[in-house]
């Protein structure tokens, strides 16, 4: 009989990652978006070509664009397609989502900011997180709070010896 073998693995691969994000703002939501992409664009995140850290999500019109993303052409890609690296993408996402993210945003001062890039079901998908800015004290108190697990886990592992 052929048995079937589950892998622990989820049906993801993660393209880009957003580590600024966590240190310099706090996460309230986050959300998974649709990125519209052309051909070369899908090439080069398959070569793994991506940066997101400096980009953000501006909400324009009823639509949401990532702005800033930066997008590797590779050296093999069409002639006659004039790829630009950092092209306004559009996200997609229902108007139920758009709606509520564009009242946030708007009204209590939410910014949306992209926190991963990665394959879902064939597909490349956004993470996008409504944040808010840290302070410095905020910034000092969660580095510090981060040192104490870390000391506890260390504390935790020792051995006692008696």
């Amino acid at each position: 009989m052929n048995k079937q073998i589950k892998t622990s693995e989820p049906n993801t691969k993660t393209l880009a990652f957003n580590r600024k994000a966590l240190h310099e703002y706090t996460l309230e939501e986050r959300y998974e978006a649709g990125v519209a992409l052309t051909g070369w664009e899908v090439k080069s995140l398959r070569a793994g070509k991506i940066q997101i850290a400096e980009s953000y999500v501006l909400l324009k019109k009823g639509e949401a664009w990532l702005i800033g993303s930066h997008i590797s052409p590779l050296l093999s890609a069409s002639t006659h397609v004039n790829a630009d690296p950092l092209r306004t993408r559009k996200l997609l996402l229902h108007r139920k989502q758009l709606d509520s993210l564009i009242g946030l945003t708007e009204r209590k001062g939410y910014t949306l900011i992209p926190l991963s890039l990665y394959w879902s079901k064939g597909k490349i998908k956004l993470e996008i997180a409504l944040v808010k800015g840290k302070k410095l004290h905020d910034k000092r108190a969660a580095e510090k709070d981060r040192d104490w697990e870390r000391e506890k886990q260390r504390l935790f592992k020792k051995p006692n010896k008696s």
